[in-house]
């Protein structure tokens, strides 16, 4: 194999395991109630498994990420609380889900674009019950609830096309986006109406392997942004 952006990072990121000045960094060490991942990489997957992958879910994987998937492994050291894992289970292969609403079975769906979450964010925002249009107080609360309980349904159709790839803390994860104009490039939830935002800007979006090796440059460095800024 030729010389890859990947080359010596696995090595770079387990020598933060045996380093001192990282220990502060975020999720690395199981504090406020994680395990840690401890700056430990699982094994890289072979060609045919991360082809099996790909085969079961109907997507092709942005490149950058696929390498990583190959060259430094499947997953475990990363951003925050570490990256997902892509492993085999009983029924085929699968990715770990750190914040509890990746979808598999969507990831094949094309990642809406800026115009189909505006529209349908308003769609949603239209159909808030008034409390004027119902007799009782107990109907009302019976249509808001079921109103509120909708933001699950339109997170999930947000989120199609995309991996959840980890746990940012405070509720929010990182996605990596597979389908759609805007594959390959690093998204994060619940800052903004819709409950996505895109890293970088729309002529320079963050992809992943710019996502994970400035993340591992900040801890090398032991840079403040890598550390756990809670008491």
């Amino acid at each position: 194999m030729g010389t890859t952006i990947w080359n010596g990072v696995r090595e770079r990121v387990e020598a933060l395991a045996r380093a001192d000045r990282p220990r502060d960094v975020l999720g690395a060490w199981g504090r406020h109630g994680t395990a840690g991942h401890r700056f430990r990489l699982t094994a890289p997957l072979a060609e045919s498994e991360v082809a099996a992958a790909e085969a079961r879910w109907g997507v092709s994987l942005p490149a950058d990420y696929r390498g990583f998937l190959l060259e430094v492994g499947a997953g475990g050291a990363g951003p925050q609380y570490g990256l997902s894992t892509l492993h085999r289970t009983d029924t085929g292969w699968e990715w770990t889900d750190p914040g509890g609403d990746m979808r598999h079975d969507s990831l094949r769906v094309a990642f809406p674009t800026a115009e189909e979450r505006s529209r349908h964010l308003a769609a949603h925002e239209g159909r808030e019950p008034a409390r004027s249009g119902f007799g009782t107080q107990e109907a009302f609360d019976t249509a808001y609830r079921l109103w509120r309980d909708a933001d699950d349904d339109l997170f999930d159709w947000f989120a199609s096309g995309a991996l959840c790839l980890n746990h940012a803390g405070c509720g929010h994860c990182h996605w990596l986006v597979v389908t759609g104009p805007e594959r390959g490039s690093m998204w994060v939830d619940g800052f903004s109406d819709d409950g996505f935002r895109p890293l970088g800007t729309p002529g320079a979006r963050v992809g992943f392997a710019d996502w994970y090796l400035s993340w591992l440059a900040r801890c090398e460095a032991a840079d403040p942004v890598a550390r756990d800024p809670r008491p």
